[in-house]
């Protein structure tokens, strides 16, 4: 394995969760105590994740899932470790099939994790193997986000967006030493690689979001001054902040009286993370659909075998006490392009983009949701290609 960036700092990093944490893992799901469900509730998810599939995907978990055949997919890309401003950031390091491949850097948020992009890497990485051109190949680097997974050790220094913007820009210029890439990210994710872009305006090609980070809204008072397509944004956005925010609350208010539970307890971690797969897809209510009962219990490992979902909250906990994704008032001065899902949570109009976003690129996608990389990988790979096809 070549280590990137000259392998200063640099160290080959491969996963392998001891036997010993497995096995405990297996008592746990051995001895579950079921909730009941409220009744009439079978089957709904209208209230949390439903008991029935929750039992399904854990009978699943404990009598068919093979995490020693998942982990030796993860390991199969390139991956390392570097220590970036006291962080122990991990990343997978994908060098690009092509004539001149540009860096990227690929960014998840929560409940994601860096797993999301497995399949879209070969289509960034090698497009010719998927029909297309050599010539728009990419170099990419999928990090843990600092807090999150391998990126994540016992009583590490919290990363608000900011800092994680921080230290993935540095990953990217000090340590692996590139003088120009792009980034691209959804969910906090987004915001991560927004921050890279406003720190990184000269080394930043272009900036790929498939969730927009704006502050504008409809102002009380003047919803007759606004477009159809504004009030109709306004509309979504009061409706997701009064049903769809409650995880929010909590992992912004009282982070560690939640992560005693989800630490202890792998069902409850599965079921917290899940229902958020669910909700936030396209799939129309099945989950399957979109996702495999192997994807969904792989990027729940993530979280459990590394401890780390006390730690992946931190972001909500930093905006909700002042602490914005962006500079207020601020504007990211970099090409931007956004893939616009439609079953994105938030879906902002063009207008409030352009407060923040040079937008150069607005695709409307077919289907897809929030996790577009796991959901659409052709449609995402298709649309950061043709982005970055005249930034290069």
């Amino acid at each position: 394995m070549s280590v990137p960036g000259g392998g200063s700092g640099v160290r080959p990093f491969r996963v392998a969760v001891g036997d010993d944490v497995l096995g405990d893992l297996a008592a746990r799901l051995e001895r579950v105590r079921w909730p009941d469900e409220i009744p009439g509730a079978e089957g709904t998810w209208e209230y949390g994740t439903d008991l029935g599939y929750l039992q399904e995907l854990v009978a699943y978990w404990r009598d068919g899932y093979d995490w020693r055949a998942q982990e030796k997919a993860i390991n199969e890309f390139p991956q390392f470790r570097a220590e970036v401003d006291g962080i122990d950031v991990h990343f997978l390091h994908v060098e690009g099939q092509g004539p001149a491949p540009l860096p990227l850097l690929l960014s998840h948020g929560w409940p994601g994790s860096f797993w999301e992009f497995h399949r879209i890497i070969p289509m960034l990485t090698d497009p010719a193997r998927f029909g297309g051109d050599p010539s728009d190949a990419f170099t990419v680097v999928v990090p843990s986000l600092p807090g999150y997974g391998f990126s994540f050790r016992p009583g590490q220094e919290r990363c608000n967006v900011e800092r994680m913007g921080a230290i993935l820009g540095e990953l990217m210029t000090g340590v692996l030493g590139y003088d120009r890439f792009g980034v691209q990210g959804g969910d906090w994710g987004a915001g991560v690689v927004s921050q890279v872009a406003y720190r990184h305006p000269a080394e930043v090609a272009g900036l790929h979001v498939n969730l927009l980070f704006t502050r504008p809204g409809v102002k009380p008072g003047q919803e007759t001054e606004a477009s159809d397509e504004e009030r109709q944004a306004q509309a979504d956005i009061d409706r997701w902040f009064k049903d769809g925010v409650g995880y929010q609350w909590i992992q912004g208010t009282r982070p560690q009286t939640l992560a005693y539970a989800l630490t202890d307890s792998p069902v409850g971690l599965a079921g917290w993370i899940i229902e958020k797969f669910r909700a936030w897809s396209d799939c129309d209510g099945d989950i399957e659909s979109r996702f495999t009962k192997d994807f969904l219990l792989t990027n729940v490992m993530l979280y459990w075998v590394t401890g780390a979902i006390g730690s992946s909250f931190w972001p909500y906990y930093a905006v909700r006490h002042g602490q914005p994704a962006l500079p207020p008032g601020e504007r990211i001065p970099v090409p931007a392009a956004h893939a616009r899902f439609p079953k994105e949570m938030i879906r902002a109009p063009r207008e409030w983009a352009e407060t923040v976003y040079d937008i150069r690129r607005w695709t409307v996608m077919e289907s897809g949701g929030h996790f577009a990389a796991a959901e659409e990988p052709e449609a995402l790979a298709e649309d950061v290609r043709a982005f970055f096809r005249h930034l290069r």
